[in-house]
């Protein structure tokens, strides 16, 4: 029988929380991480329940599929109490660009109709809307910022034919946060739904789907999520379930799907319509045992503890020369650190800080750092050190 993932190793942990978080992420033995806006470290928990998997899969085959097919459920109630949705109204995805086309290829759109979404949004978040332009719809790009007239702009560019806002939660280079509720009332106001790609901001965040007015959501669980690539969630607000064409329908989207000779059938009545066929199992696994060890603090805390990380962080990028470009206001900061050092290549910076056991990225010709709520001063330290 499959292994359950040993995450009970941190509950029974009497370190401080955060250096427990901490004892659960491998690589925090040899680097000083600091690129999960890029591709996140596995936990320990979900590398476990992967490597769990993958042995039962190899020694058993399928003899087990029952049960992992049941855990796969659980872990869509983990996504749904994540972001405050029921379970019918959650999919489970490969990727967030997978959860963007189910609405760009979904939705009933009519020749005029528009998206508005700002120019440097992270293509994935483009290049969906854009391809619409063969049927008529167009893509309005507006340009941002990263000032408080960046809203106004993306409003101003909705009319009465502006069908879906698509805005990113957290920008994927600038790092700016959005506060949803004001986001979804203002598209509302003009008509409009609103997709928030939710990517850079899930699982550090609190949010309710629900009650903030998201119409559509998109997240896979590689970055904040600490799990597998391959294997995330979207959202789709129940009234609009009916208003999206499922695309890729297969064996997976019908009621009695098990039922391999039924020629007559009918799409299930929840989200998981939209997902086709066999999913990524191993992959989905491994973030349910993430999505657990994350539920072992408080959302609010997690959020709170990546701030002041990330904050410390700027201090001390400031104190050695660097100039930081990231909006650090309390309601607009995130975990997303953009800052370049004067004079310096930011590729050639960063393939010197890999050569010292630190991880940072390079976004839109800046480094770009992204801390989470395991790493710590001696991370920071090490960062700084081999900065001057």
């Amino acid at each position: 029988m499959i292994m359950q993932p040993t995450i009970q190793r941190t509950m029974r942990s009497s370190l401080e929380p955060w250096q427990a978080l901490r004892a659960a992420m491998p690589v925090a033995r040899r680097w000083a991480y600091f690129d999960h806006a890029a591709v996140a470290p596995l936990s320990g928990p979900a590398q476990d329940a992967l490597c769990a998997w993958a042995a039962d899969n190899a020694e058993n085959g399928d003899a087990h599929w029952p049960t992992w097919s049941r855990r796969v459920e659980q872990v869509r109630r983990q996504g749904a109490s994540l972001i405050g949705a029921d379970d019918d109204e959650i999919a489970l995805v490969r990727n967030t660009t997978e959860g963007i086309n189910l609405v760009a290829e979904g939705y009933p759109w009519q020749a005029g109709d528009n998206v508005v979404c700002f120019g440097d949004e992270f293509p994935s978040n483009r290049i969906p809307w854009q391809n619409l332009a063969g049927r008529g719809v167009e893509c309005r790009l507006v340009a941002a910022d990263g000032t408080d007239d960046d809203l106004d702009r993306l409003l101003s560019a909705c009319d009465a034919r502006t069908r879906v806002v698509s805005v990113s939660w957290v920008g994927y280079a600038s790092g700016r946060r959005w506060d949803v509720p004001r986001l979804a009332q203002a598209v509302h106001d003009r008509g409009a739904l609103l997709f928030l790609d939710a990517i850079q901001g899930l699982g550090v965040f609190p949010i309710d789907a629900e009650a903030e007015g998201v119409d559509f959501l998109a997240a896979d669980g590689h970055k904040w999520l600490l799990g597998p690539e391959g294997a995330g969630f979207a959202y789709v607000r129940r009234e609009h379930l009916d208003r999206l064409r499922p695309t890729g329908l297969g064996w997976n989207s019908v009621v009695d799907g098990h039922d391999f000779t039924r020629t007559e059938w009918s799409v299930k009545p929840s989200a998981s319509r939209y997902e086709g066929g066999t999913m990524n199992t191993g992959g989905h696994l491994a973030l349910g045992a993430s999505l657990a060890l994350l539920a072992m603090h408080d959302q609010q805390a997690i959020a709170d503890r990546v701030l002041a990380v990330s904050e410390k962080l700027c201090e001390a990028l400031r104190s050695a020369g660097a100039t930081v470009f990231s909006d650090r206001r309390p309601t607009a900061a995130s975990g997303i650190v953009s800052f370049e050092l004067p004079g310096r290549n930011p590729l050639a910076v960063r393939r010197e800080l890999l050569d010292a056991g630190i991880v940072v990225s390079c976004r839109a010709g800046k480094l770009r750092a992204s801390p989470h709520a395991y790493n710590n001063d001696d991370d920071i330290d090490q960062l700084i050190e081999a900065l001057s």
